[in-house]
This record gives C-alpha cells, structure tokens and sequence, in this order.
C-alpha cells in the first residue's frame, strides 16, 4: 500500500531543508569569523613578532612633556604607533631620542647617526634601519650590524613608568646621546 504525501507532509519536508540550509549558513559564518580572529591574531598580537607587519615601520614625531629635570612621553603614543622620535633642547644643542616597541617591551634610545647626520630610524622585526644612509642596528642592543655607519651604537636610556607616561631623567639622556656620537661604547 502506497502512502500518498500530503500537503502538510510537503511543506514539513520543505521546511526541514531551510533548517538545515540555515544551519550550514550559520555554521559557515562561524568559521568564517573564527578564521578571520586567527589570521588578526597570527599578524598583530599572537606570533611573537616585534611589529605588526613585516614592513619597516617609519617613527612618528611626538613632543616630550619637560618638567624640571624629567622628560616624559606618553607610554600610549609608543604602544599606538610602534615607533616614535621626539626631541629635546638643551642649552648646547638639540638632542633627537626615538621609542619602539620590540617584543611587548619599549626601548628608549638615542636617536642620531653622526656620520651621515641622520635623525630617523624605522623599526624592521627587531632591526633599526637609519632613514639616511640604511645602517643596520640591533633594536634589542642598539649595537651596529651593517653599513656605513655601524660604528656608532644607538645608546639606551633608563625609564621609569609613572602615571601612564615613560619618565627620562634629563642626565640620562644626555649620558645616553653622548655615548651615542662617539664611535663605539664609551
């Protein structure tokens, strides 16, 4: 005996399908989204790299607050931009500094190449590359690697955190900048 299909029995049948075509839609859509998360996680946060992208990241110019002998940069100016320089005046003469993120850390540096009187560095991985001639430093050690200016380490600067801001003490700038345009540690 052959059953007939009735209307009700069409429409059910129909109606399971959108279901399961609603399911694989929404199954689809989350691992859309989940794969999505990932590769945002693998490029930015999760890789272990020093940067965001591989791509040499250019310093932003920022203005340190001054305050007797303490100079300050917003702690959320380096973290936002990756890399920045700022520069502070002394009675003798300009002195350049940069700030970069390597590896969730921040380093403060002098930020100066005498022989070629540069006063940029973008940041690669962990190398510092200066704008002018290309020298090559180490971003973890400020020790040269390669080119026409590896003679001049880039010297770093002790840092406090204090209310958000990164806090230099004026002398160790000065410490940090002199060593710096002197061939080699002094």
């Amino acid at each position: 005996m052959s059953k007939k299909t009735t209307r009700k029995d069409r429409e059910l049948k129909l109606s399971s399908g959108k279901v399961k075509r609603n399911r694989m839609v929404i199954i689809s859509t989350v691992v859309v989204v989940i794969i999505g998360i990932s590769i945002y996680f693998a490029m930015f946060a999760g890789n272990g790299s020093s940067t965001p992208s591989n791509e040499p990241i250019k310093a932003t110019w920022i203005e340190p607050q001054i305050a007797g002998d303490t100079v300050s940069i917003p702690v959320s100016e380096v973290e936002n931009n990756w890399n920045v320089h700022f520069n502070v005046k002394t009675q003798g003469e300009d002195m350049n500094f940069m700030a970069y993120v390597l590896d969730g850390e921040i380093s403060v540096r002098a930020n100066v190449c005498p022989p070629c009187r540069s006063i940029g560095f973008s940041l690669e991985e962990a190398v510092l590359i200066c704008d002018r001639c290309a020298t090559t430093f180490k971003a973890r050690t400020g020790d040269g690697i390669e080119g026409a200016c590896v003679d001049f380490p880039k010297a770093a600067v002790p840092y406090e955190i204090n209310g958000g801001n990164i806090a230099m003490k004026g002398t160790d700038l000065i410490a940090a900048y002199q060593d710096t345009i002197e061939p080699g540690w002094a």
